[in-house]
């Protein structure tokens, strides 16, 4: 998830335990959990993707693409 915030030109502003936020120029925000060999569910991937504003079918192109 990381590598594709940084792609779409997001900036990682500050990290507080596990958990890092994210900022985009035009002042979209989410905030991502960072637990190691653990895989996002998906509910929580479909959150991070409501607030980033793209769809799911973006989010499978930038994946293919990664």
């Amino acid at each position: 998830m990381e590598k594709l915030l940084l792609r779409l030109g997001f900036e990682k502003v500050r990290q507080k335990g596990s958990h890092a936020f994210y900022r985009h120029p035009d002042e979209r925000t989410t905030t991502v959990p960072h637990h190691k060999a653990k895989v996002l569910a998906r509910p929580l991937i479909r959150e991070i993707l409501r607030e980033i504003e793209i769809t799911i079918d973006d989010y499978n192109n930038h994946l293919k693409k990664l």
